[in-house]
């Protein structure tokens, strides 16, 4: 564990992590775990590796808003913080792009964030207390060839995130959202077959999953006295050596 992560406590904390079962989700659902806390992972097909005891794998696609709710009421008690980390991220350009490959970016990317928040925020704002964190992208802003529909499905999250934030924040649940950089995640490696990385290292750098973990436990943390922000995790606290 490193002096980062040390510093957070989870024991008796319950999480929800959608799109668990690798990259950044994996990673962050395993430190939880390992720091006293209880993570549910919501995915659509389980992990290579088992689970970590403290883990509870459920298979849903999130985008499935009845499947969704049918495995929110499996879920007892409370829930302290929601981490929407299922992602789709295909590379086609926008003029070649089928329909039916746009409306799975944006249910699986937006539509599936929209209805986590609904399974699970409402049980925060009941307590008063809770986390959500949603991932967006520099790519919203910037764009990127053949990543239009990724890049809009960021550039969504980005108002979706900051309007939730208002709509709870007098119920002292926080709404933040972390850009976490390039990631060596599965899905990214889909989207960039062959496995050649050199460009993305020579221009943003290439990180690991697990350098994500602790600017994610600080949002879920009460040491995160902030919603509706943006933040990468070079901003909270650099990369870990």
């Amino acid at each position: 564990m490193s002096g980062i992560t040390a510093r957070f406590d989870a024991t008796g904390s319950v999480t929800v992590i959608t799109g668990g079962s690798s990259g950044i989700g994996r990673a962050l659902a395993g430190e939880l775990a390992a720091l006293g806390g209880s993570v549910h992972v919501l995915d659509i097909a389980p992990p290579e590796d088992e689970f970590e005891t403290g883990v509870t794998f459920h298979e849903v696609d999130v985008s499935n808003r009845p499947a969704l709710m049918h495995v929110r009421s499996e879920i007892p008690g409370k829930i302290d913080g929601l981490v929407c980390a299922a992602v789709v991220q295909p590379r086609t350009p926008v003029l070649e792009m089928p329909p039916e490959e746009w409306r799975r970016v944006l249910d699986v990317n937006v539509n599936a964030v929209v209805w986590c928040c609904q399974a699970f925020v409402p049980g925060m704002v009941e307590r008063r207390r809770g986390a959500v964190v949603l991932f967006t992208s520099g790519l919203a802003v910037s764009g990127y060839p053949a990543a239009s529909a990724y890049s809009s499905s960021k550039g969504a999250l980005q108002a979706f995130a900051r309007s939730l934030a208002k709509e709870v924040a007098a119920s002292r649940v926080r709404v933040n959202l972390l850009s976490p950089g390039v990631i060596d995640t599965p899905q990214f490696r889909a989207a960039n077959p062959g496995g050649d990385l050199s460009h993305w290292q020579a221009t943003t750098g290439v990180g690991v999953p697990q350098d994500v973990v602790p600017s994610l436990l600080f949002l879920l943390s009460d040491a995160a006295n902030l919603t509706g922000s943006l933040l990468t995790r070079e901003q909270v606290y650099g990369r870990e050596s």
